[in-house]
């Protein structure tokens, strides 16, 4: 349930929210609904937006639209990876990401991609995105990110291991992007160099992750 929550941006977003957790303002297009007029779209979520399927993998589908022209074929391709399509206000700022361990926020790291967006391509090719572990935040700052990380992991009911992605604004709000229930664990990935900036090394985190899944109650 927690993976179907998660891979849902429409529904994780409303749970989010109930939440207190911060998120961009979206919009929602189902498969065979007209595309909502670019004036619309400008006036509720401002350009650029962000046009990407609901129900999706790593950035699958995903645009930036900053010309309201080219918003219909952004839906359009968006909508061939799925049947609702998500329109979400552009949040520029820095890319921020969580990792959770149990009950626990691990560093928070920084995501410096050469593309204008975290896209598939900056996500799995080696030198197309820099990470930096921990972030450079004040202690507030890592500690106000942390938090809504772990409010938004309750509000999907996860457990284990997850990852949370952020946004941080210029004026310092942090926007919830998304939950990742099946972070990836590969020499690129961000679980298991949030763990080494606690100190922990790849081994001992694996070993965690399946103490976690063995404590957890059946039925």
């Amino acid at each position: 349930l927690a993976s179907a929550l998660a891979m849902d941006k429409d529904l994780s977003k409303k749970l989010f929210r109930a939440a207190g957790v911060q998120t961009a303002d979206w919009m929602m297009v189902t498969r065979g609904e007209s595309v909502p007029a670019a004036d619309l779209v400008g006036v509720t979520l401002g350009y650029p937006v962000i046009v990407k399927p609901s129900k999706q993998g790593p950035t699958v589908g995903l645009s930036l639209v900053e010309d309201p022209a080219t918003l219909a074929r952004a839906v359009t391709e968006a909508g061939e990876f799925d049947d609702e399509v998500m329109l979400e206000q552009f949040i520029a700022g820095r890319e921020l990401t969580v990792a959770i361990l149990g009950d626990e926020a691990l560093p928070v790291g920084e995501i410096k991609p050469k593309h204008a967006l975290y896209d598939y391509e900056c996500k799995y090719t080696s030198g197309m995105a820099e990470e930096e572990f921990p972030a450079r935040l004040s202690a507030e700052e890592t500690a106000m990110v942390q938090a809504q990380a772990l409010s938004a992991s309750h509000a999907l009911k996860l457990r284990g291991c997850a990852r949370i992605d952020f946004r941080m604004a210029a004026d310092g709000g942090f926007y919830c992007l998304e939950a990742n229930t099946l972070p990836g664990m590969t020499a690129l990935s961000l679980v298991p160099q949030a763990a080494a900036a606690k100190g922990m090394s790849f081994p001992d985190l694996c070993e965690r992750i399946v103490r976690l899944a063995a404590e957890e109650p059946r039925g």
